[in-house]
């Protein structure tokens, strides 16, 4: 049952997917989609390769992207594992689907220093897209994303681990948000004295490749829902779908899997990941969430030899798609192309179902429908 509307009955919607992870097939996909388009920049398109997400971000009042790693020149040179470099010209492409604020924050954000990390803000700012999580002054470090969402203020906050690999120079720790309770707790304290009426925590936590959250998950969700007033926690980083769950009454989605990313060796559930869609309706006692999700999958094009053609119904290029528009718009599609948009919706439902959400918590399929 829902709480009783409050007297301004003032309502948003946020849509959340996961980790944005170029690597370099997915470079080279931009590549080859520029010439075809014409557009793009420095030779490189990456609108393509992200619009079937487009209907499902752009319908969000507030979308926010996870940014895992730091973009360099537009003409290059990238780098993809372990030391990630990416084309800057995928913040475009971001923004023109309808992301409005990223995440930034993550183990890669230190990945070629300093540098790497104010040229990703610059690059940012200049595709008009939010940013928290990283810094490039100790002033900014200070600073709270906050947007206003149809005349709600909302903050958004970034946390992660720090990489063993490139780890934070202690005279610039100020440039990276690591995951520190009370840090988060003291960063929702300032926002809400900067006026927050809700705040939004994206956090890269957990083991990769797991689909179920660990033990550090389940406990500090646990804290972060006792002991703050954080309205949403959006977790990252396992490159895999984990549940959605409801705890002590605050949505926590443990990981949302991939929202982009072309591993080496593609398991399947890396290419799989959830857009995540909550409600926010004012009521009298505070903020009534709802959860929603909708399924994705990057299709990944089957390797051929030089001159080799592809065989008749075959995924040609990488895209990002929407699988239930998939599946719902089933013509001309292979029953081997279905077959695996149905594997794609079935078992990422069961990651996000797996702690119990469809019950009492009412986790539901997104529909796009009016």
């Amino acid at each position: 049952m829902r709480p009783q509307a409050g007297p301004g009955g003032r309502s948003f919607t946020v849509a959340a997917a996961g980790d944005v992870l170029l690597h370099p097939e997915l470079v080279e996909q931009a590549a080859e989609d520029a010439e075809k388009t014409g557009k793009g920049e420095a030779g490189l398109d990456f609108g393509p390769l992200l619009a079937g997400v487009k209907p499902v971000i752009g319908k969000a009042d507030l979308a926010i992207c996870h940014m895992e790693t730091p973009v360099g020149k537009p003409e290059g040179p990238f780098q993809g594992y372990p030391e990630f470099l990416v084309p800057p010209q995928v913040l475009t492409a971001l923004k023109d689907v309808g992301y409005d604020t990223c995440s930034t924050a993550s183990n890669h954000t230190f990945d070629h220093g300093f540098k790497a990390v104010k040229r990703t803000l610059d690059a940012m700012d200049e595709a008009g897209l939010g940013h928290t999580g990283s810094a490039r002054t100790p002033e900014e470090a200070e600073q709270i994303n906050i947007r206003d969402v149809n005349g709600v203020k909302v903050a958004h906050l970034s946390y992660s681990w720090e990489s063993f690999v490139h780890p934070v120079p202690e005279k610039q720790r100020w440039a990276f948000n690591g995951t520190d309770a009370s840090a988060i707790k003291q960063a929702e304290t300032r926002a809400r004295a900067e006026g927050a009426e809700v705040v939004i925590l994206s956090i890269h936590w957990g083991a990769e490749y797991y689909n179920e959250p660990g033990v550090a998950q389940l406990r500090l969700a646990q804290w972060l829902t006792e002991e703050t007033g954080i309205d949403l926690v959006l977790g990252h980083h396992a490159h895999v779908v984990q549940p959605i769950q409801k705890v002590n009454g605050t949505w926590v989605a443990y990981s949302l899997g991939n929202q982009v990313a072309r591993h080496s060796s593609p398991q399947g559930v890396t290419e799989e990941g959830a857009i995540g869609w909550f409600e926010f309706r004012e009521a009298a006692d505070g903020w009534d969430v709802t959860a929603r999700y909708r399924t994705t999958l990057v299709d990944i094009p089957p390797e051929t030899e030089p001159g080799e053609r592809l065989p008749r119904g075959a995924v040609e290029d990488h895209r990002l798609v929407d699988v239930q528009h998939q599946l719902d718009h089933p013509d001309g599609l292979s029953e081997e192309r279905l077959a695996r948009y149905r594997l794609a919706a079935d078992r990422t439902r069961g990651f996000l179902y797996n702690r119990g959400a469809p019950g009492g918590d009412g986790l539901r399929p997104l529909s796009l429908e009016p």
